[in-house]
């Protein structure tokens, strides 16, 4: 289906005149030093995450400001103002320092959303340290793999998480102290031998701390992130980068000093932290985070209870929404919100045009990677949004096509996603491992591993990751457009797309197909969905094969595993599925 563009208002007709008004004019007269004079600084010219997002607004008027809503699985409540997690901060920064963490030391955090894991990061950040989140949902393995390979010197876990992973611990020669945090524990939870008590030692500390002095070329923060081989790779970004995440919070999520904003992700993907943490605070922002996992009616409630205005989601919790019908949210008030975004893989053009009437607005998708860091390209407030595509480059950031020699296609051409290198944002390195770092830039640009096409407008539409387009008779097939087309049937809640070996094809096209509520799998329903999806693409490009699955694979940040869904159908070794959504 061809969709229309959903047309905005005039800036300056917007109920709320957004921050990037003008996309065009910003863009042109752009210098990244402008927004360099917008943060505090340290003196002497140093720059610390945790100052811009926390002490400089504790120590100005945003004291006692709320920072921080929080709300556990149980419906337990508490409230941070800046002030507050100035001082719980420094705390947990004093606790480090009395440890022997010095600037550079890997500290590493195994948590549920909980507001300890906050704090205990930001006071990692004020050490100098390098953090790391992990996500709460990874088995042993992943995590001694992460651990091993940084060299983790302090991990800050809960006593559940503990549990599952002893077996990995005594094999982590660097990992010297082990800090257990007892949120959310019923009764005394009896410390193993040799761990440390979080709030024996919070209870201690002083809550008065000078923050070291980290230059913004100092490592901050490290997010490992899986490729099609090899071990995770642990990429990581400076202190420098929470200048492109307060810009993008003010341009993509166009966040204002009244709102509430809320984050689904968590803080163990490069989302959780760059968007559930710098982006929000840095520029003195209140926002909600919610321990719970999803359930269409809890996030609806969130929205009405906390009155969020701005909210950042998945495109996998869109669709969820969509297949608990339109009933459900009529029985909530979701007129606080003013501006949806979304994030983790594409949006489907048919989620924006379901969300339309559902909460008076488009949902704006947006582009950037673990490795970039922060937003690169994005739809924003001012501008015009073309259902399926990512939108246009951020200011300040030049995006390419390239063909397989690493040159410039013209507009309309698929090819490689490429950025040229320098913007503030952008990882420094693969840890302890410089040549793969290296192999990820050809002629001056940055190669991002997906494949995308620019039309003449400028805006940016992502077909695939290199590694999952399928070449079909010659025809480079991306999957997400076969996907799109397939939910689009009403019978149809998700599906994921591969490329089948075929001995005169090279590959067909295979689709794994979810049904709504109320839809049975049936040889009748499969032949409708085909000839449905032939008659929406060229025979070439619709798929051969249509399988009925209960669900499909995803991670709990929102991506749906295609290269799980092939090992299963080639008999191949599945690899690690640590990351999966539990059912």
């Amino acid at each position: 289906m061809d969709y229309k563009a959903i047309r905005k208002p005039e800036a300056q007709k917007m109920k709320v005149m957004p921050n990037l008004a003008d996309y065009e004019q910003v863009s042109k007269n752009f210098r990244w030093e402008d927004i360099h004079k917008e943060l505090d600084w340290l003196p002497g010219g140093f720059l610390n995450k945790a100052h811009e997002c926390i002490d400089r607004h504790a120590k100005g008027s945003r004291r006692d400001k709320l920072a921080l809503l929080w709300e556990g699985k149980s419906g337990d409540r508490e409230t941070y103002t800046f002030g507050q997690l100035k001082d719980e901060t420094n705390r947990f920064a004093n606790v480090l320092k009395g440890m022997g963490v010095v600037k550079g030391d890997r500290v590493f955090f195994f948590m549920e959303r909980v507001p300890e894991l906050y704090i205990a990061l930001f006071g990692a950040l004020k050490v100098g340290a390098i953090v790391g989140p992990l996500f709460s949902a990874f088995g042993p393995d992943p995590v001694r793999d992460r651990l091993l390979d940084s060299g983790a010197k302090v991990l800050v876990t809960q006593p559940d998480l503990r549990r599952r992973i002893a077996q990995i611990l005594p094999t982590l020669p660097q990992l010297k102290h082990i800090i257990v945090v007892n949120k959310g524990q019923r009764g005394p939870n009896p410390l193993s031998n040799g761990d440390l008590s979080y709030e024996a030692l919070m209870s201690d500390a002083s809550s008065s701390f000078d923050i070291a002095k980290t230059s913004m070329y100092d490592y901050s923060i490290m997010h490992y992130t899986s490729g099609t081989t090899g071990k995770p790779k642990g990429a990581v970004h400076r202190h420098m980068a929470v200048i492109q995440q307060y810009a993008t919070g003010r341009w993509v999520l166009d966040l204002h000093e009244d709102d509430i904003y809320w984050c689904t992700a968590d803080p163990g993907w490069v989302t959780g932290t760059s968007y559930g943490m710098l982006a929000p605070w840095s520029n003195g922002i209140t926002q909600v985070i919610y321990e719970g996992g999803f359930r269409a009616s809890a996030w609806y409630e969130m929205i009405q209870k906390y009155k969020v205005t701005v909210w950042y989601t998945a495109p996998t919790a869109i669709r969820m929404l969509m297949k608990a019908g339109d009933e459900v949210p009529k029985h909530y008030d979701l007129s606080s919100l003013r501006y949806i975004n979304s994030v983790g893989e594409p949006l489907n053009p048919e989620a924006i045009v379901w969300g339309l009437p559902v909460f008076n607005q488009a949902i704006h998708d947006n582009w950037w990677q673990t490795e970039t860091g922060a937003i690169l390209i994005g739809n924003y407030p001012a501008m015009d949004v073309r259902p399926g595509s990512m939108g246009k480059p951020i200011p300040g950031i030049e995006a390419g096509i390239l063909d397989d020699n690493y040159d410039q296609l013209p507009h309309g051409k698929e090819g490689h996603l490429a950025i040229r290198p320098g913007w503030p944002s952008m990882f420094h390195t693969y840890w302890g491992n410089q040549e793969l770092y290296n192999s990820r830039f050809r002629k001056g640009w940055y190669i991002t591993g997906d494949r995308a096409r620019r039309d003449e407008s400028g805006y940016f539409w992502f077909v695939g990751r290199t590694d999952d387009v399928i070449n079909t008779a010659g025809h480079l097939v991306g999957p997400f457009e076969v996907e799109s087309a397939l939910i689009e049937h009403p019978a149809v809640a998700e599906a994921g797309v591969i490329g089948k070996p075929d001995p005169i094809a090279m590959e067909v096209v295979k689709a794994f197909v979810s049904l709504k509520d109320g839809h049975e799998p049936s040889e009748q329903l499969r032949n409708e969905i085909m000839r449905f999806a032939r008659q929406k693409l060229a025979a070439a490009v619709a798929p051969r094969e249509i399988e009925f699955v209960p669900s499909l694979p995803k991670t709990r940040s929102g991506k749906i595993m295609r290269r799980l869904l092939k090992a299963r159908e080639l008999g191949l070794p599945e690899g690690d599925t640590s990351t999966l959504e539990e059912d």
